[in-house]
């Protein structure tokens, strides 16, 4: 397929037929965390029939779909099954986590893969992503390196220098990352980033530390304009911070000069046209000065994008789901400066349940969306707090304020025992 263009069966849509009736616009979801909630959600608002499937019952987007499946979704054979007794129009990834080379199989036979399958590969995969963007977009990016081994590993810090970063071959959320200061590190960093990804692997990546003034999100929306031709749109930048490798909070907009936003938007609009595809990607990048790099893309609604549900009159899943049913996206448009700020569990059990709600609720412009997870496990994200206010500043306080109150009231009453990784009894968890 040329870059550029939207895949096959991804066309300009002037109706929808009713869900749950013949020539409903089906929608799959592989995926269903609190992302895929929200892609549901709006994709039902605009009409589509929704089929949730993940790995674990009573998933967040489980939760509100018409239907669910609970799938290894790994097993390639298992996901070609699911797709044959469901016959979706749209397959969505929503993780990484997923047999990408069935998908590739899968949109080869005519199913419709979101943005497209190959995109999905490369973008889940560091080392074909990293050389995507460096050696076929030519955008800038930090150095460098891959390994096999631990020695090879050895060998890759040097060469980069220190301090450094190791990174799983497939990962989200900082999963299998660590930041490497010195030599006596790197078996420690080597083990975790081989064994913690999304998927065990021995090769790992070796990244230069960039030491940069600030890290954004420039959301990349690929869509149809109203002439019906594929456009490329973009959000305002989104800051955010991760004080460890995991997200922990966003803010939109982020102050930055014009020639700096046509800078990251231009790094956005070369990886994404190489990507091709139909959807909203989440480009990842550091602002050094008056440089731009490059550093990773999602092709699909990012974890940053949470705060453009209090920011944005149409939130980047609202966008996305516009954008995969074949509507056009005329505009994006601001509504209020805003922030997000994650819920995280202090400790692990079944159906955790949420305190400090009334305290954080009373903090003015502040909306907390709590995701549902059957499940809690120290620092898994549970829930987020999002603010609005007249400047960044004070949403951001006020997101944090929020999110605290929330964090320090959670509670575990169901542990987790011998048998951990399904709940006690079906009373005690989340059904779907």
């Amino acid at each position: 397929m040329p870059h550029g263009m939207a895949p096959p069966g991804v066309r300009p849509r002037r109706e929808l037929a009713s869900p749950l009736f013949a020539g409903a616009a089906r929608v799959m979801l592989l995926g269903s965390g609190e992302i895929g909630r929200e892609i549901a959600l709006e994709a039902m608002r605009m009409g589509a029939e929704v089929v949730a499937v993940d790995r674990y019952a009573g998933a967040p987007a489980m939760q509100v779909a018409h239907r669910h499946h609970v799938v290894p979704m790994t097993d390639g054979r298992a996901v070609r099954a699911l797709v044959k007794k469901e016959a979706p129009d749209l397959i969505v990834p929503e993780i990484e986590q997923i047999d990408t080379h069935e998908l590739l199989r899968l949109e080869e036979e005519g199913w419709v893969v979101i943005p497209r399958a190959e995109a999905t590969l490369i973008t889940m995969d560091r080392e074909r992503i990293r050389r995507l963007a460096a050696e076929a977009a030519g955008v800038k990016t930090s150095r460098y390196e891959f390994a096999n081994n631990l020695d090879e590993a050895k060998g890759a810090a040097e060469k980069v220098g220190y301090p450094c970063l190791f990174k799983s071959m497939m990962s989200s959320s900082g999963l299998g990352s660590s930041l490497v200061k010195e030599p006596a590190e790197v078996a420690d960093a080597y083990g975790a980033a081989s064994r913690e990804g999304r998927v065990r692997n021995p090769r790992v990546m070796i990244e230069e530390f960039v030491r940069f003034d600030l890290e954004i999100t420039q959301l990349t929306l690929r869509h149809y304009d109203a002439q019906g031709h594929v456009a490329t749109s973009f959000c305002p930048p989104i800051g955010h911070t991760r004080p460890g490798t995991h997200y922990h909070e966003s803010w939109q907009p982020t102050l930055t000069s014009e020639s700096l936003r046509k800078k990251m938007q231009d790094v956005a609009k070369a990886v994404t046209d190489r990507l091709g595809g139909i959807g909203i990607f989440g480009c990842e990048q550091f602002l050094v000065g008056d440089e731009v790099y490059f550093s990773e893309i999602s092709p699909r609604p990012h974890d940053t994008g949470l705060v453009t549900l209090a920011s944005q009159w149409q939130s980047e899943f609202a966008l996305h789901a516009r954008a995969i049913l074949g509507f056009p996206v005329p505009s994006i448009e601001m509504v209020s400066p805003a922030a997000a700020h994650v819920i995280l569990a202090s400790g692990e059990g079944w159906a955790p349940a949420y305190g400090g709600l009334w305290d954080a609720h009373a903090i003015p412009g502040v909306r907390i969306h709590l995701f549902g997870k059957p499940q809690a496990y120290r620092e898994r994200r549970m829930g987020i707090a999002l603010a609005q206010a007249s400047d960044v500043d004070v949403a951001r306080d006020r997101a944090m304020r929020a999110a605290h109150l929330v964090e320090e009231r959670i509670r575990f009453p169901e542990p987790i025992g011998p048998a951990a990784g399904s709940p006690p009894d079906a009373g005690s968890s989340a059904k779907g």
